[in-house]
């Protein structure tokens, strides 16, 4: 017989045992664990497919989007699990031995997954491809999941109260997932050993609910065992995925970090010793003095006063290193997002080397902070301001090329003070350098963009900005450098014929159009 309905709330039918306060408080808290997974699984995919691809906007609107996409789908297939029952004892075990079962498979699948998708991207398969099956099967197992636990605790308490409860649990676990995994589980534990942890939690879930649930008890055993050998197992996933990166790159990996913002990777071969962020090389020390000398050196020589130096990114120690040849230096500040850069340049004794050792030098200040928000709010000006960010490949990164950024960094200048950036490849991606060079002029400065070449990147281009015209040939060159020489500095300005710059958008806050000129399909030739 169906339960009797009074003022809306069914009234239970009393063949069916009533819950204890325990029992349901341990189904709300397993809503809030599986949400806690859940949502720090869509984040841990997001960060793996953009580590790999680099495509951030892309990887999280697919890890996000059809992950919450598939969990609809689980929710609407919840239906038809035990439509047969009716309101007895069988129906709330049945319930229950579902979600549990659900539980036992979604464990093993959040550690493996993520390491069999950055197998298909080590084995050139489709990581798109890849990204949307894990997203799907994880993304229905996990739809399953609330709706079974509210059905589980209607037939105890009605369903605006398991609604109530289950949905304040689940909100709060998505909550704490999206802080916990950037905060403490990918910057301490990993990204690996973090699909790992976050699959034990699942199975040490069936473990506690079969301690309540007598005719659950075996199956509690079973969670129990996948849960500490998951967890136990956690440490293992570091060499395996050691094993798998160590194939992107062509020489021997000799350090590697996973910081709160990105993965860092040191190589060495030979003489050689190349920095990647996020699978990007940022430089070979073979070359970097191109690079570098060419960043900074022309600026400095273009600055009637040469005091006070404001270095953005950098933390390489690279730029600094060539700043501090400048004798009239009297201050510099290197203001860059993550500490664990500055850390592994100012201790790993080959970058040291490389770069003289500049952390060291008493002039030198380093903050740690996002440029685009701590620069312009700094109160003093500085003579010269070098920014030394990646290429503008992803949003985040574009609003530090973008009008709105430079405008509010232009009282940090002095009046007669001297901006330079690295713009990208002007062969690979032609219209970076001419959007950022549009970008500047359009907050009234005059920019002078020039090329130099670079073995390991190929051409590259730079812009040099300015309240003031400046002439080249009037430029001195009085330290010491290993690129650069008085005759280059006084032709660096003269661009080739095959670089041609206009016919660009400005970059804006609102409208990043420099992630579009960046992703130019030349780049596929690189």
């Amino acid at each position: 017989m169906e339960d009797a309905i009074s003022d809306g709330k069914p009234i239970p039918n009393s063949s069916i045992p009533s819950l204890k306060r325990d029992q349901r408080w341990l189904l709300m808290i397993a809503a809030a664990v599986s949400s806690i997974c859940g949502l720090a699984v869509e984040l841990l995919l997001g960060t793996l497919a953009s580590y790999l691809v680099g495509n951030q906007a892309l990887s999280y609107g697919i890890s996000v989007g059809v992950f919450l996409a598939a969990m609809g789908l689980g929710s609407y297939l919840s239906q038809f699990i035990a439509v047969n029952q009716t309101n007895s004892p069988s129906l709330q075990h049945q319930l229950l031995l579902v979600f549990v079962k659900v539980e036992l498979l979604i464990a093993p699948l959040t550690a493996l997954l993520p390491l069999g998708l950055f197998a298909v991207f080590v084995s050139n398969g489709s990581i798109w491809l890849g990204l949307f099956f894990v997203t799907i099967v994880l993304g229905v197992l996990a739809g399953l999941e609330v709706p079974l636990l509210t059905r589980i605790l209607e037939l105890d308490k009605g369903v605006r109260e398991a609604l109530a409860g289950v949905l304040a649990l689940d909100y709060l676990g998505a909550l704490l997932g999206s802080l916990a995994f950037p905060i403490l589980l990918l910057p301490i534990i990993g990204l690996f050993p973090t699909a790992f942890v976050l699959g034990s939690l699942p199975a040490l879930m069936v473990f506690a609910i079969g301690r309540r649930f007598p005719r659950l008890r075996p199956w509690g055993y079973l969670g129990l065992t996948l849960g500490i050998l998951l967890f136990t197992l956690a440490p293992l996933a570091i060499p395996i995925s050691d094993k798998l990166e160590n194939t992107l790159y062509s020489g021997p990996v000799i350090t590697r970090i996973q910081s709160p913002y990105q993965r860092i990777v040191l190589t060495r071969q030979g003489q050689d010793v190349r920095l990647f962020l996020n699978g990007d090389l940022q430089f070979s020390t073979l070359d970097e003095y191109r690079y570098h000398e060419a960043l900074v050196h022309p600026a400095m020589s273009a600055s009637v006063g040469r005091r006070r130096v404001l270095v953005l990114g950098g933390g390489d120690g690279m730029a600094l290193r060539e700043v501090l040849k400048w004798p009239e230096v009297e201050r510099v500040l290197l203001i860059d997002l993550d500490s664990e850069v500055v850390k592994l340049a100012s201790h790993h004794p080959q970058l040291v080397q490389v770069n003289d050792n500049s952390f060291s030098d008493p002039r030198v200040e380093v903050l740690y902070a996002d440029a685009f928000i701590r620069a312009p709010a700094l109160n003093e000006t500085f003579d010269v301001i070098i920014a030394d960010f990646p290429d503008p490949d992803q949003k985040i990164i574009a609003k530090l090329y973008a009008e709105g950024f430079y405008r509010r960094l232009l009282p940090r200048l002095a009046d007669k003070g001297i901006f330079v950036t690295q713009a990208s490849s002007p062969f690979f991606a032609p219209n970076v350098l001419s959007c950022i060079a549009a970008t500047l002029e359009n907050v009234g400065l005059l920019v002078h963009p020039y090329v130099i070449d670079v073995p390991s990147f190929g051409p590259w281009g730079f812009v040099l900005a300015s309240r003031r015209s400046i002439q080249p040939d009037t430029l001195n060159l009085s330290v010491s450098t290993r690129f650069l020489t008085p005759g280059i500095l006084h032709s660096l300005f003269e661009l080739p014929g095959d670089i041609k710059l206009g016919n660009v958008e400005v970059n804006r806050l609102a409208h990043p159009v420099i992630v579009r000129y960046q992703s130019d399909p030349r780049w596929a030739a690189y």
